[in-house]
């Protein structure tokens, strides 16, 4: 009897798993929207912390806000148990929709006020509070090695590296980095829009929103982060302020931080480089500290 070869046992492995790859492909283009493939986009970080934010036990703080907020990274803070669900280019509704639809709520929740004009995401919302559920069983494999892989590939720093990160970023001084074109065309934009309506409904939903967490054991509060002063006389920035703190008038709602403005720098007026957000998220301590949390 001649001997069998395991080569071509291996070829034609091979070639079944290129098959099957390629008809998770083709269902994919035809079926992508139903199926809910994982999203690879520009905002894998934010779909990484989403995912790692539903497996895992509440933490103890929970940032949820807009691209403003998203610049205040976890590592930045010192204390443990923080996660940031701020969402570039997106509504703090939506990561505090996310954490209103968990079975267990965090201790803390901080609402970044700044950008209001964003309307949130449903799509996110059904994704990260049960949607998945609906995948078809023989792509959640391929879902589970992707997650798993990118979990991997955004792995936190240590609390060593982290710490040491912070220790160089502060010992640096503020940038002298020349924005004045970046800020001008952000101020024209400001100021060309009208925040009323969405704010005026994103101010409701938080309200909503804020008054379930507390009823299940959290404490929410808003928070504004400064920006350049360019920024905060434009139209878009007057607006929103007026809307939110008509909505929320009791200055204990309110999470009131006090960063060394003469220390802080926007690349573009609006977001924060790297060292001003690590005097954001001191700031952010130094207020819970003060009321004892």
């Amino acid at each position: 009897m001649a001997e069998i070869s395991g080569f071509p046992w291996l070829i034609r492995c091979a070639g079944a798993a290129a098959v099957l790859l390629l008809a998770c492909g083709l269902a994919t283009a035809r079926f992508g929207a139903a199926l809910q493939q994982p999203t690879v986009t520009t905002r894998d970080g934010s779909i990484v912390t989403l995912n790692r934010y539903i497996k895992q036990p509440a933490p103890d703080l929970v940032l949820v806000g807009s691209s403003v907020a998203w610049r205040v990274k976890e590592d930045y803070f010192s204390r443990p148990g923080v996660r940031n669900l701020a969402l570039a280019g997106g509504s703090p509704v939506t990561g505090l929709e996310i954490i209103a639809k968990q079975r267990s709520v965090p201790k803390i929740v901080l609402i970044e006020t700044n950008v209001l004009t964003r309307l949130p995401d449903p799509a996110l919302v059904s994704k990260f509070s049960g949607g998945a559920g609906n995948e078809a069983l023989f792509l959640r494999p391929v879902r589970t090695a992707v997650a798993a892989y990118e979990t991997w590939n955004h792995a936190p720093p240590d609390s060593a590296e982290a710490r040491a990160g912070r220790d160089r970023l502060l010992g640096e001084p503020p940038s002298n980095f020349d924005n004045k074109v970046y800020l001008d065309r952000a101020v024209e934009q400001m100021n060309d829009e009208d925040p009323t309506a969405p704010t005026n409904a994103n101010a409701a939903r938080i309200r909503a929103l804020i008054d379930d967490l507390e009823r299940r054991g959290s404490s929410a509060f808003l928070l504004e982060i400064p920006f350049a002063t360019e920024i905060e006389d434009s139209r878009m920035v007057r607006t929103s302020k007026a809307i939110i703190h008509a909505a929320f008038p009791d200055p204990a709602s309110w999470l009131t931080i006090h960063p060394r403005l003469d220390e802080l720098r926007w690349a573009d007026g609006v977001h924060l480089d790297e060292r001003s957000a690590l005097l954001i998220a001191r700031a952010i301590e130094n207020a819970l500290a003060e009321r004892g949390r």
